[in-house]
């Protein structure tokens, strides 16, 4: 199973955001990503480099003037603010009704929701090669292989269609889903990430071609707060293409893999051709956004039911942060997966 990194994607470095009013340590670190690339060093994955697609495959799924913005939207706030300033949102729009103003601060304001995405010196560049990291593992199934992984950092699943929320700038996910239908009809994107996938909620909530499935806790938590009930089954053409298996917080496996099993075989009746896996391994017990009681066992066992879907499957980094256990986690999903389709 290839997987596709850049070391570019460990150029953005946010020191702070505000939780519950507090400052407090961010915890999308790039040791993150560090340490499951080197785990994955160990256990023999072949690492490659990702091809460069361009904006046009993230525009698809994201207004094009929101891609755009980031691109110079540090430099253009290093410019204005004040000696020792950081890079995060203070202003916001309360409506959409309105327009992205000129001002830096402004412009921030609208097209991100919180603090917890600031900009730092190489976020842009980080965020791209994160987004050409999954559309390069999308290639590649696209192409023939039974699966291939994203190890897409920065994250991805908060961000919606036109903002950046939950540590999340570009929807690694929701573009290696749309990228692959242009292989397969109907594309089915699985979260496992302990938190609501709401930003891949909203880009395809009015779409009957792709099947939203995202096991999370009561979403009434940081960062979705707003997105995830049990009773938000898509709109229009995507009506009943959208399921919220919402967990009780402190759930063991038990309930995970009971939540789960409803999932794939729900992916299953829609009759999914190719599968994206928004993996997070913050489900486990000791990660520290943990709200779920999840152990190396269980996320090989999560590994192996997911593989008998005997799908095209497309993995996608996402949450699972610096935690005592995140390396021994990342090995037992991704070992797991790789020999469940080796098989």
């Amino acid at each position: 199973m290839k997987v596709f990194f850049d070391e570019r994607q460990l150029g953005h470095k946010p020191e702070i955001y505000y939780r519950g009013g507090a400052p407090m340590p961010h915890p999308e670190q790039p040791e993150r990503a560090i340490l499951i690339r080197d785990m994955l060093l160990e256990q023999g994955f072949s690492i490659h480099a990702p091809d460069d697609f361009g904006t046009d495959p993230i525009k698809a799924v994201h207004d094009p003037d929101y891609v755009d913005f980031f691109v110079d939207a540090y430099q253009r706030f290093s410019d204005e603010a004040p000696q020792g300033a950081l890079g995060i949102p203070t202003r916001h729009p309360g409506t959409r009704r309105g327009r992205c103003p000129r001002d830096i601060n402004g412009a921030m304001g609208w097209w991100m929701t919180d603090t917890s995405t600031p900009l730092t010196e190489n976020t842009y560049e980080a965020v791209y090669w994160s987004a050409q990291s999954a559309l390069s593992a999308t290639e590649a199934v696209m192409r023939g292989d039974r699966a291939a992984y994203g190890l897409s950092r920065p994250p991805g699943h908060h961000a919606m269609t036109d903002c950046a929320n939950g540590f999340c700038f570009y929807n690694n996910a929701a573009i290696a889903a749309h990228h692959l239908r242009r292989t397969w009809d109907k594309i089915a994107l699985l979260d496992v990430d302990v938190h609501t996938g709401n930003g891949s909620l909203d880009i395809f909530y009015e779409r009957g071609d792709v099947f939203f499935c995202s096991l999370h806790p009561d979403p009434a938590i940081y960062p979705t707060f707003y997105l995830g009930y049990a009773d938000e089954t898509g709109e229009g053409p995507g009506k009943g293409t959208t399921l919220n298996e919402v967990l009780t917080m402190g759930d063991g496996e038990a309930e995970v893999m009971a939540a789960l099993d409803r999932g794939l075989a729900a992916i299953g009746e829609f009759g999914a051709e190719a599968l994206v896996v928004s993996l997070g391994f913050d489900m486990a017990a000791d990660d520290p956004l943990a709200a779920v009681q999840v152990y190396g066992d269980g996320f090989a066992e999560m590994a192996r039911r997911i593989a008998a879907l005997n799908l095209p499957t497309v993995l996608i980094q996402e949450g699972g942060y610096l935690g005592p256990s995140l390396r021994d986690n990342a090995e037992a999903f991704l070992t797991a997966f790789r020999d469940a389709i080796a098989d």
